[in-house]
């Protein structure tokens, strides 16, 4: 089958950046500056899906994304459409920035020919990142929390801790989980070093300074594990392993239950929740409470 235009010049795309192109910090007034860029500066990451000879593009997304960039340029209401969203991007080295996440719109947009698209600039949590957490890591035993599931919340939610002050809650508009607050106070109380992963795009900076705000200390933060590339993942279990050589006990605290796990024993406590989300945290706090210090 003959190669379409775009495939051929995704290929040389990813050949150009391949090896050579390598992803650097982008600064807070630079992400807070850009807003759309050049299509023809965004790069395709050659560890996506999308740029597999195997897997590819999925052109039905990009026909459909294609035709919502063309009614949005015909005047259309496009309140709904998936195009509004910017790409997640990061600054690369030598040139340009790389896709995180939006190559079929970034694909829809160039063939019917927008010049500048909606971006969002990130800097994600890097194993160089990781190292510097964990040499000012002060103990032997962490807790985990997953930041998308467990501590941020809907805005419908009922049990939410009052937003941040005007004009914090422009700048930040996630909301947490009531009794967030109180439990981090505990886990540093009782010397647990604090860990949150997010599967989302999150700068981390922008999560150092959301939880600064809140006046709670996070040991650890670990963004865009949701990453569907080639090496997420080999760099997971490389952060897992540096992590594990940290700390000798580990609790994961979810939606529903506490665990606490031991590495060298490898012997785990599970201790289940109620479910029930106005006492969730107070549920926690007494398990952790009664847990035996080790």
């Amino acid at each position: 089958m003959a190669k379409t235009e775009f495939q051929t010049f995704l290929e040389q795309e990813v050949n150009k950046v391949k090896g050579v192109y390598y992803p650097v910090k982008a600064g807070l007034l630079r992400r807070l500056l850009i807003k759309a860029y050049p299509c023809n500066k965004l790069h395709p990451n050659p560890e996506d899906e999308f740029c597999f000879p195997d897997i590819g593009p999925n052109y039905e997304i990009i026909s459909k994304y294609e035709k919502e960039y063309r009614n949005i340029m015909a005047g259309m209401d496009a309140r709904d459409s998936g195009v509004k969203e910017p790409l997640m991007i990061e600054r690369t080295k030598p040139d340009g920035y790389m896709i995180l996440n939006g190559h079929h719109r970034w694909a829809a947009a160039r063939r019917v020919g927008i010049k500048k698209i909606k971006v969002k600039i990130v800097d994600l949590t890097t194993q160089k990142d990781i190292r510097k957490m964990l040499e000012k890591a002060k103990s032997d035993k962490r807790v985990t929390l997953d930041l998308d599931e467990v501590v941020f919340r809907p805005a419908s939610d009922p049990y939410l801790e009052d937003p941040l002050r005007f004009p914090l809650n422009r700048a930040y508009k996630e909301r947490i989980r009531r009794g967030i607050i109180a439990l981090f106070h505990t886990l540093n109380a009782k010397g647990y070093d604090i860990w949150v992963y997010s599967a989302q795009y999150y700068s981390l900076d922008y999560l150092v300074f959301f939880f600064r705000h809140y006046h709670v200390k996070v040991t650890g933060i670990v963004t865009g594990t949701g990453k569907k590339t080639a090496g997420a993942a080999a760099e997971k279990k490389e952060t897992e392993k540096m992590l594990e050589a940290r700390y000798q006990t580990t609790l994961h605290i979810d939606n529903n239950m506490v665990l606490r796990t031991s590495r060298d024993s490898k012997e785990f406590e599970e201790y289940k929740l109620s479910g029930s989300e106005e006492g969730w945290s107070r549920e926690v706090i007494d398990i952790i409470g009664k847990m035996k210090q080790v």
